[in-house]
């Protein structure tokens, strides 16, 4: 007799009203580092202001649909994400300066931010699935040039991978474009409309 899967049940759905409740929950938790940030430190006003600040201005993007993330579910749990948006909404990457230097041609259509798994669901796919539904809600929003700075796993801890390991991203078809830290790759891949495939 198998055992349960929990991958078999898992889902990805938007960041919206809807999904604010559990991804809060998640964000608030210990199991949500960083707890702080709340997932605004990629957008323009940055997490200046504190935890209470940071979830209300996360909160007020959420309604004014102005910040994207695909949530991954297991029953009404968040247990990851993976925040994407237009380049003009996600512009505080890390390694900015280095990121610049080394820009050559017009910026990304769309960045991926935080890729992340809930402590206890590491290892078990739920990264590379919110990095997956992120695409498709990407897809499904015209597509374009995507840009991810993910990390290679070895060298960072896995509760330290924001950005997503690297790895992950090469398996979803993301190429190598340049390092602008240490450890941090820009990596590219071109994502289709889904119009265009209807």
């Amino acid at each position: 007799m198998s055992g349960h899967d929990p991958a078999a049940a898992r889902t990805v759905r938007p960041l919206d009203a809807s999904t604010w409740a559990a991804f809060a929950e998640l964000c608030a938790s210990s199991d949500g580092y960083p707890s702080g940030c709340w997932c605004i430190g990629f957008h323009e006003e940055g997490t200046a202001g504190g935890a209470s600040c940071n979830r209300q201005r996360k909160l007020d993007r959420v309604t004014a649909g102005t910040t994207h993330a695909a949530l991954v579910f297991e029953g009404d749990q968040c247990v990851g994400w993976c925040q994407y948006g237009p380049a003009s909404e996600v512009v505080r990457i890390k390694n900015r300066r280095q990121y610049d230097a080394s820009q050559d041609g017009d910026p990304p259509d769309w960045r991926i931010g935080c890729n992340y798994a809930r402590a206890g669901h590491r290892r078990q796919g739920v990264a590379t699935m919110a990095l997956e539904g992120a695409l498709q809600l990407i897809a499904a929003a015209g597509g374009g040039r995507v840009e991810g700075y993910p990390e290679p796993a070895g060298a960072v801890p896995a509760g330290f991978l924001f950005h997503g390991a690297l790895s992950t991203f090469e398996r979803a078809g993301f190429v190598r474009d340049r390092m602008v830290g240490k450890h941090r790759w820009v990596v590219t891949r071109t994502v289709g409309s889904a119009a265009a495939d209807r």
